[in-house]
């Protein structure tokens, strides 16, 4: 995945569904999100009874009630337009295979989550799109990530990252596991991110500076009223704008690990104490200096 104003790590704001089904909101969400520094928004595409099994369905009104969480297919081409006006990828979970076919041409990659990583069906439509593929390895074992590798591998995916997730709502910082992020990349020899649902910057900048997750996913709620928010997983957006800053000041701070005098300390140099009467500045400064 590439974005021509994209930083690295690359940050990807998930939406899911705190967009309310109101296309003037998810717009706000794409500006917002381009505005704090993230290079992609992420929304996700499902039917509730194409979701949950008719069984649950008949016995829980929560899960029922979850229609209104549902993203109108006719909102996702223009929701691609805005992406593009904002110079952001757009990405997209299905969770329906007729959603493949509605996000293909539209879309820059698409996500798999986490509860759908079992599902080869899904897996092999998305990768056979030629599109990149995110996928969430959540609850997941390695023998599970395997296969679905695999999977996606052999349907032809040649772009595919990993996102290391714990799918906690919210997560707590103890279980995090960053040193995943490693064994995956050990072992799938692949792109790997962090899919956050601490709400923790420590927690992020930790799978960035060390572990250097490429690719960290976050979820986005504008103003507390999204109907995820209460879950506490989501971060707003002057904590998202401030941990990214921070981030990635922490990313430019790396250099080119060559020990010599950088220019900022130039100046000072001539003031270091000299190795004959142990007083500042050089004796070779003395003479010459001017207050």
């Amino acid at each position: 995945m590439s974005c021509n104003n994209r930083l690295s790590p690359l940050f990807i704001a998930e939406v899911s569904s705190n967009h309310d089904c109101d296309l003037g909101r998810c717009y706000k969400f794409i500006d917002t999100a381009a505005r704090i520094g993230c290079g992609a928004v992420k929304f996700q595409l499902f039917r509730i009874d194409e979701l949950f099994a008719p069984e649950i369905l008949e016995r829980s009104e929560d899960h029922r009630n979850r229609v209104r969480w549902e993203l109108p297919e006719s909102f996702i081409q223009p929701i691609a337009e805005r992406c593009r006006k904002q110079n952001v990828l757009f990405g997209c979970t299905p969770f329906y295979l007729d959603a493949v076919k509605i996000l293909a041409p539209q879309v820059d990659f698409f996500k798999i989550a986490s509860y759908e990583l079992l599902w080869t069906e899904l897996l092999e439509s998305c990768a056979a799109s030629g599109k990149p593929v995110v996928l969430s390895t959540g609850m997941a074992d390695m023998n599970e990530i395997g296969a679905a590798v695999e999977t996606l591998r052999k349907a032809g995916c040649a772009d595919l990252t990993l996102l290391h997730c714990v799918s906690g709502y919210p997560a707590p910082v103890e279980q995090a596991n960053l040193a995943a992020i490693e064994t995956m990349r050990r072992e799938f020899k692949c792109k790997i991110g962090w899919s956050d649902h601490t709400v923790s910057e420590g927690v992020v900048q930790r799978a960035v500076h060390k572990y250097d997750a490429q690719t960290v996913e976050l979820h986005l709620d504008l103003d507390e009223n999204g109907p995820e928010y209460d879950f506490g997983h989501c971060w707003l957006p002057h904590q998202l704008e401030r941990m990214i800053a921070n981030t990635r000041l922490g990313v430019n701070a790396d250099g080119n690990g060559i020990k010599a005098p950088t220019e900022a300390e130039l100046p000072d140099r001539e003031w270091r104490a000299d190795p004959k009467d142990g007083l500042r500045p050089l004796k070779s400064t003395r003479n010459t200096w001017k207050p």
